[in-house]
């Protein structure tokens, strides 16, 4: 994006200092791309944008567990209270991961244990990640047992900026070059959109209120969800019907462009290895 230029950078170590003091109030966003840098340029200037050795944007994938009968999507569609999402996330331009394991009990309280994990494993559960998810599922009451079923459902990828508004008043991330792969290499990309997620206070933050003057209101979107949803229609698909009607809609997808998701020479055993255009 090339509006990104007009913002002074904030280091990775402050953005996540100040991300920390702050109360969050999330929203999602689904925004044509072309509308993109018209947005971020409405935005007060005093805005500072990740960097990290000069670049601004970064390529980011997230591989998504579920078990054979879709347990943690069927959660999310209905929506129930119970519900679990795990998945690794590899940040590749350093080629660094973390298993990420989220879920929320019958109180609507949402736990989020996240952990280093060896890259060349992102793409599968190690048998002391599925020990952890099998004590994090008995939380919600779901049986640690069903741990050993879970396996590579959904691998995303995208390149995200991150902008800090004055004040640590909020943050936002701004995801672009989306795509969504399945383990055998079939999936979709949506070049056109973005997905903005915005992180404030009790106060709309400032990128709020530049997407709202745009026009653009939150959406009920899950990369992990919706991108199932989208690939396959027999799934429950009410929560998303707009969006697949939409930005997601079948007519607006292009092939994925994804390389191989290997880190180096040792690591070729992820089931998506090619790509899928």
């Amino acid at each position: 994006m090339t509006a990104l230029g007009r913002f002074d950078p904030v280091m990775l170590e402050e953005l996540v200092a100040e991300a920390s003091l702050l109360t969050r109030v999330d929203r999602k966003y689904v925004v044509p791309r072309a509308d993109l840098d018209a947005i971020v340029a409405a935005i007060d200037p005093r805005t500072r944008v990740l960097e990290i050795d000069g670049a601004r944007e970064f390529a980011y994938e997230s591989v998504y567990f579920d078990t054979p009968d879709l347990l943690s999507f069927r959660m999310a569609a209905q929506p129930r209270r119970r519900r679990f999402k795990l998945r690794t996330r590899s940040y590749l331009d350093t080629g660094t991961s973390y298993l990420e394991i989220k879920t929320r009990g019958a109180r609507g309280t949402t736990v989020k244990d996240r952990g280093e994990y060896d890259p060349r494993h992102r793409d599968r559960l190690t048998d002391d990640a599925r020990d952890d998810v099998a004590d994090a599922l008995a939380t919600i009451g779901v049986a640690s047992e069903r741990a050993d079923e879970l396996d590579a459902t959904l691998m995303t990828r995208y390149r995200r900026a991150t902008l800090l508004a004055p004040g640590a008043s909020g943050r936002a991330t701004v995801d672009t070059a989306l795509e969504w792969i399945e383990p055998d290499g079939s999936g979709f990309a949506l070049p056109e959109v973005a997905i903005v997620e915005t992180k404030s206070g009790a106060r709309p933050s400032e990128v709020d209120r530049a997407l709202w003057r745009a026009g653009h209101r939150p959406a009920t979107v899950s990369k992990y969800a919706t991108g199932l949803a989208a690939l396959h229609p027999d799934l429950p698909r009410n929560r998303w019907s707009r969006l697949l009607r939409g930005p997601f809609d079948d007519a607006r997808r292009a092939a994925p462009q994804t390389a191989s998701t290997a880190t180096n020479e040792e690591d070729s055993s992820c089931p998506v290895t090619t790509s899928a255009a």
